[in-house]
């Protein structure tokens, strides 16, 4: 991730969360009274937010000193300290829920993705997420899928070419939609079509498409397309594919598995900051 956005995006949680003041933790202590709290796991799963936990209480407290005993994507198991800060009890308490609320988001999205690709266990098919992320989110939801071992997708809509359906519908064929933008793009830019059916794989080959994406398609229809698609061409696969239902896409020869379930379904794991009296 990059610091300078990640406390510029704090400064703006902080602001939504704590209002003027802290009221709990000022009126019960005093000014600038030390404290020493454990970030601690409190289920298993891959840790992601490292850096918002060094940036975050940081913040609040330019004296705190602060540990991360872990890095991103490493694997946590229940019971394991992620990290200690001591510093002023104001600023921990004061940052402790937002920090928290990131770090779980973040480290479930990463255990999500690793289950995925546990679940999928067939190598040759990379696993990668799409843009059903969090508004305002994107950058670390996308950040823990590849800290959980998968890559990501356009990261905006100016990262890539996607013609969908729609797209298509309204520009006559995928043949003329290709053509037309490819005049109009410059070469470092990849462009992706999708696609439902052989005639649809068939055509958006022969116009060249840099990526080819199978929708809503079972995985025998997965597996026939697959074959269409020649080398260096990608293939993907997309649409109605979850965690229950990815292991019958192994072996089916697609080079890329897309799961937005990754970042909109995903529960977040489980963390906890305690007081080291309280331990």
């Amino acid at each position: 991730m990059i610091g300078l956005k990640v406390r510029k995006d704090l400064e703006q949680f902080f602001i939504e969360d704590i209002g003027t003041s802290d009221l709990s933790s000022e009126l019960l202590f005093p000014n600038n009274e030390k404290a020493e709290a454990v970030v601690i796991a409190k289920e298993s799963g891959v840790f992601c937010g490292k850096e918002v936990i060094e940036i975050g209480f940081q913040m609040l407290d330019e004296n705190s000193q602060i540990e991360v005993y872990v890095t991103d994507g490493d694997v946590v198991q229940k019971g394991d300290v992620i990290a200690c800060v001591k510093g002023d009890i104001r600023a921990v308490l004061t940052g402790e829920r937002v920090i928290l609320n990131l770090i779980q988001r973040m480290s479930g999205v990463a255990t999500m993705t690793a289950r995925a690709i546990e679940l999928l266990d067939d190598s040759s098919i990379r696993i990668c997420d799409t843009r059903k992320t969090t508004p305002g989110l994107r950058m670390y939801e996308k950040y823990a899928v590849r800290c959980g071992g998968g890559v990501n997708h356009r990261m905006t809509l100016d990262g890539g070419v996607m013609l969908k359906d729609n797209h298509i519908a309204q520009f006559g064929s995928i043949i003329r939609a290709v053509s037309h933008v490819r005049s109009r793009l410059g070469h470092m830019t990849k462009i992706e079509v999708e696609t439902s059916n052989e005639e649809e794989v068939r055509e958006a080959v022969k116009a060249q498409a840099d990526v080819i994406m199978f929708d809503n398609c079972s995985p025998k229809q997965v597996g026939v397309y697959a074959k269409l698609v020649p080398e260096p061409l990608i293939s993907e696969a997309s649409g109605g594919i979850t965690l229950d239902n990815l292991a019958s896409f192994r072996k089916t020869g697609v080079n890329m598995i897309s799961l937005g379930c990754l970042t909109h379904s995903v529960q977040s794991l489980d963390i906890s900051l305690r007081m080291k009296g309280d331990l």
